[in-house]
C-alpha cells in the first residue's frame, strides 16, 4: 500500500464500479497538456473552466472519472463536481488511470 492509498484509500476498486455502470472519463488538464496525450474518447474540461460545464456533466447522468497529470487537480476537480451532487473519483495522474484501465 502506498502512501497516497493510506490518505485517501484505494481509488480502484473504485473505479473498476464506475466504469462497469459506463463512467464518463474526464480530463482536467490544460489544453495543452490534453493534445500531447490522453486517453482514448476521455472528455476534457480544463479545471479552470470546470464551473462552467455542472449543468451538462449533471445531464450526462453517469458516474464521472476524473484525471490530470499528477492527481492533485483531478482531486480538486472531483471533490468540486461531489459538492454539485455529481457522482465523481479521482482517478488520478494520467498514467497511473491508463495502467487501470487496461
Amino acid at each position: 500500500m502506498g502512501i497516497l492509498d493510506f490518505l485517501f484509500g484505494n481509488q480502484n476498486a473504485k473505479i473498476q464500479d464506475y466504469l462497469k455502470q459506463g463512467a464518463i472519463i474526464l480530463d482536467v488538464r490544460t489544453d495543452r497538456e490534453f493534445k500531447s496525450g490522453a486517453i482514448k474518447n476521455a472528455k476534457h474540461i480544463p479545471l479552470d473552466d470546470l464551473r462552467n460545464h455542472v449543468d451538462e456533466l449533471k445531464k450526462l447522468n453517469k458516474p464521472i472519472i476524473v484525471y490530470c497529470a499528477s492527481g492533485v487537480r483531478s482531486g480538486k476537480a472531483a471533490k468540486f463536481l461531489n459538492l454539485n451532487n455529481i457522482d465523481a473519483v479521482n482517478g488520478g495522474g494520467i498514467n497511473s488511470l491508463s495502467s487501470i484501465l487496461k
